[in-house]
């Protein structure tokens, strides 16, 4: 069964839209299962780049069907602003993106009340992007919130004005503006749902009949494992589930459904926000790994903090997925360190653990145990082949999949989509089987 999911391995920005869009023409269909515009992938090929925030990679390849899944919060405005950027660059979008009619609308409302709570909190704030993301859940959770097929309710005014004033509540709470009029913005939902409607769709019905129809589906998530509501390092979290287990309730897909997932995983971690981060360096090869990586948010431009790779996290992750296949990125950015570090383990009170603890108190004490490996001092830059990588970079590569317990069947050696190595004979071989040779043609587009 051909239908995957592609998570990211550690705290998000692993590269997984380049790796969808290299990957994504062994698919008829990528669908999207969670999050909102608080997500940036970045794919570049040739001398195209792309920023994408809402829609997946996928709409980059003529011949794939890209969904949006009930999973996600969908602010209309962000939406439209990205179709019109596809557009302008001569993406056809036309019959091939599907937006389904039961996800939710992230309003303004929900930007306005993101915006407050981080301010409130001060010091202690989670470091959200503000893009209204947390709220807007929150409504779906509490049942309060307008799906996208409501937008153009006759009852919509009387549910916006009930809104209205718990949102006004709060702000006033918070000493913030009074919320965009409940007018103006049933005046606005009814032109998004004008717009909307060429694209929205019962999409869980459409899968199941593409999958009956021996379609092959890609399921792509936003964030990593270790944002996940209930299994990241809560609360300093996003506020869906971006491991494996959200694409199906993101989709309606039942699990049954999956062959498999492929976990991105970047050659050293990158985080974003507040919230512990036991490999963190800050020191000049911190500051090197983010110039040298261009360690900056895609939504945000907000500086990413930076860090040796984490096994413990890796192996967290690969458990949380059932990852039998990893794409390792952004290799070539450690080419020129003189020794590289590995985190294998945490010393947490005395006592060496290595397994990922609940705990944030105790994971905010955790030292790095390290392994050091010789850098390899040598461009890597565009390899597309395995044995052409130096031995010491192998020999990382092959520590990386002893510690994590998964085969690495792609490295990125540039941000372009050609800048990748494509191992044969691994997991993702297996599972694509005859469509492996698709990958190779996208790589060598």
């Amino acid at each position: 069964m051909a239908n995957a999911i592609i998570v990211g391995m550690q705290w998000g920005d692993e590269g997984k839209g380049k790796i969808v869009d290299l990957i994504c023409p062994a698919f008829d269909a990528v669908v999207r299962f969670q999050g909102g515009h608080n997500a940036g992938h970045t794919v570049r090929f040739a001398d195209r780049h792309f920023s994408l925030h809402l829609i997946p990679s996928g709409i980059l390849h003529g011949d794939t069907r890209c969904v949006l899944g009930n999973g996600m919060v969908v602010s209309p405005e962000a939406f439209f602003a990205e179709l019109d950027r596809l557009v302008e660059a001569g993406v056809e979008t036309a019959g091939r993106l599907f937006v389904s009619d039961r996800a939710h609308a992230l309003l303004p409302w929900h930007v306005e009340l993101d915006r407050a709570r981080e301010e409130a909190r001060g010091v202690h704030a989670i470091g959200t992007t503000s893009r209204g993301i947390g709220p807007a859940y929150e409504a779906k959770a509490s049942r309060h919130g307008l799906r996208l097929g409501d937008l153009g309710s006759s009852d919509l005014e009387a549910k916006l004005r009930v809104e209205h004033a718990r949102v006004a509540a709060e702000l006033a709470a918070l000493g913030a503006p009074e919320p965009t009029p409940d007018g103006d913005l049933a005046r606005l939902s009814r032109e998004w749902a004008e717009r909307l409607e060429p694209f929205l769709a019962d999409t869980e019905v459409a899968l199941a009949e593409w999958i009956e129809e021996g379609a092959s589906l890609l399921f792509e998530g936003a964030q990593g494992a270790l944002l996940d509501l209930d299994h990241g390092t809560y609360p300093y979290v996003t506020s869906s589930s971006s491991t494996a287990g959200g694409a199906c309730t993101g989709s309606g897909v039942p699990p049954t459904a999956i062959g498999g997932s492929l976990g991105v995983l970047k050659a050293y971690t990158t985080r974003v926000g507040a919230g512990p981060f036991p490999t963190e360096l800050e020191d000049d090869t911190g500051d090197y790994l983010r110039r040298r990586g261009n360690e900056f948010g895609t939504t945000t431009g907000r500086p990413r903090r930076c860090g040796w790779l984490d096994t413990v996290v890796a192996r967290y992750a690969r458990r949380l997925n059932g990852t039998g296949s990893l794409a390792l990125t952004k290799m070539d950015v450690l080419d020129h360190l003189d020794e590289i570090r590995v985190c294998t383990a945490y010393e947490i009170d005395g006592e060496t653990v290595r397994s990922l603890p609940a705990d944030l108190a105790k994971l905010g004490r955790a030292k790095p145990v390290y392994r050091t490996f010789p850098g390899w001092q040598q461009d890597t830059v565009g390899v597309l082949e395995y044995d052409q990588l130096p031995k010491p970079a192998r020999d990382y590569v092959r520590f990386i999949e002893d510690e994590v317990g998964a085969r690495v069947d792609l490295v990125s050696t540039g941000p372009r989509r050609e800048e990748t190595i494509v191992r044969e004979g691994g997991a993702l071989h297996d599972l694509l089987g005859e469509r492996f040779t698709n990958v190779l043609d996208a790589r060598g587009a």
